[in-house]
């Protein structure tokens, strides 16, 4: 009798385990794939934030910009972007919703014309991490 006690009791939780395992597997995969999809090194600007297409639009027009700290040379002391000459970088300001200050969000363009930039990268986190801005038109 007791074999019998035993192994309705592991048809009880065999399903609960199984299950328990399956929600775990789901989560990791998921997990994955969202921080893939952040870390990726490059970044549309159709999947820009609302206030960074504006920022990169405003940018390609040559202004005007909101900030007065806009278009100044970016330092790269960070040495986050690749290595160019004082005066290559210039930083713009993507508007943070509910800041009540310039935010954490910036676009930094590089090359000679600031209108017309060789490449320009997004960051979210104050030049702790850059995505190179895609713009396939």
């Amino acid at each position: 009798m007791k074999v019998v006690s035993q192994s309705r009791g592991l048809k009880r939780w065999l399903p609960v385990f199984f299950g328990a395992m399956w929600m775990v597997g789901t989560v990791l995969v998921q997990a994955k794939t969202a921080t893939e999809a952040s870390t990726s090194p490059t970044l549309l600007v159709a999947d820009l934030p609302r206030e960074g297409q504006t920022t990169y639009q405003l940018i390609r027009q040559g202004g005007p910009f909101p900030y007065e700290k806009d278009g100044v040379v970016f330092g790269n002391r960070e040495r986050q972007l690749p290595r160019q000459d004082r005066g290559y970088y210039r930083e713009y300001t993507v508007k943070t919703p509910g800041s009540r200050d310039r935010g954490a969000r910036r676009i930094v363009c590089g090359g000679p014309e600031p209108r017309t930039p060789r490449a320009c990268y997004y960051t979210q986190d104050h030049y702790a991490s850059f995505r190179e801005i895609v713009d396939k038109n």
